[in-house]
């Protein structure tokens, strides 16, 4: 069951972070909208709201953030930062020049990317993410400056993620609005985290859903995982239980990607570049036998955590921390 985490922190650090996405079906547009909470040890919660309007046809996406010591659990919600508040069935608020007013219909099961329950209660790893709803259809409006969009039918995802640090590096890869299967979709992090002062080898949780079937993937176990990953671009291979493989190219224009600084609670700081309106390519083999491309123009995500700053990639001026 999804609820927020930062009420038993206790003074404890943390990060926590819902997030949302999603994207039109026929214009290569999209809305990534995320509800943080960061704490450092000893000292209070701070909620944060960053929203992005991705916009091929823009020069670059437009974005803002707020920053409140304002952070609740509604009642009938998951949280709730200010004014803007997220739940099972409705997103709204506003932030800057971004006002929001969305109904959120799950379309998929929660996926639970880690596959034993209690890796959710042991110390690692130090991140845990669920997706509440890793398929969901938004309608509403999104309103940026004197810009109001209408949300119809926009399908994408509600995901969940907390912890004590984000990991040393990640990919996280969400995609929907599959020319050959609509219905299908694939929700994949992939992380190295430091253990002992060593970097451990990437490790993949999440799932496929092709015709209408989930089909895990990664876990601590598996076997071949392969990426390469960089700002712009990046090919993922991950197995799967029962022989299904699937195999992702995936491409994230510069001019429509989107870099912040997410903070630590220990004090330690990451890089993030986003694209929600990535194009990607996917394969999955060894269903039935049989080989599955699926492809998007512009319906995926494609989010790369690092340490480097030198990206080349304009860092947004909101800070985190």
């Amino acid at each position: 069951m999804t609820a927020a985490v930062f009420p038993g922190a206790a003074g404890a650090g943390l990060y926590e972070s819902f997030y949302l996405r999603a994207v039109s079906a026929v214009e290569p547009l999209g809305i990534w909208i995320r509800y943080t909470v960061h704490q450092r040890p000893g000292e209070p919660p701070r909620g944060s709201v960053w929203c992005t309007l991705f916009d091929a046809r823009a020069t670059r996406p437009v974005t803002y953030k707020e920053t409140t010591p304002d952070l609740t659990v509604p009642r009938d919600g998951w949280i709730a930062v200010g004014g803007a508040t997220l739940g099972p069935d409705r997103a709204a608020g506003a932030c800057g020049p971004f006002r929001w007013e969305l109904r959120i219909a799950g379309q998929a099961p929660e996926l639970r990317h880690l596959r034993h329950g209690a890796l959710y209660r042991a110390p690692l790893p130090r991140t845990k993410l669920t997706s509440p709803m890793p398929l969901a259809a938004f309608d509403g409006t999104v309103a940026v400056g004197g810009r109001t969009i209408d949300v119809r039918g926009w399908p994408g995802m509600v995901g969940h993620n907390w912890g004590a640090e984000h990991a040393e590096r990640w990919v996280w890869l969400h995609g929907v609005g599959f020319a050959e299967d609509p219905a299908g979709w694939i929700d994949l992090a992939i992380g190295r985290v430091r253990v002992g002062g060593a970097l451990t080898p990437w490790v993949a949780n999440g799932a496929v859903q092709i015709a209408g079937r989930r089909f895990p993937l990664g876990g601590l176990t598996a076997r071949g995982t392969r990426v390469h990953a960089e700002v712009g671009r990046a090919e993922v291979s991950v197995s799967g239980r029962g022989g299904v493989r699937a195999i992702a190219s995936v491409r994230a224009p510069r001019e429509s990607t989107v870099a912040w600084r997410y903070a630590d609670p220990d004090g330690g700081a990451h890089d993030v570049a986003n694209c929600s309106i990535a194009r990607l390519a996917l394969t999955v083999e060894g269903i039935d036998g049989v080989r599955r491309p699926l492809t998007t123009e512009h319906g995926a995500a494609y989010e790369l955590g690092m340490r480097e700053t030198d990206h080349g990639l304009p860092l947004e001026p909101f800070g985190d921390g």
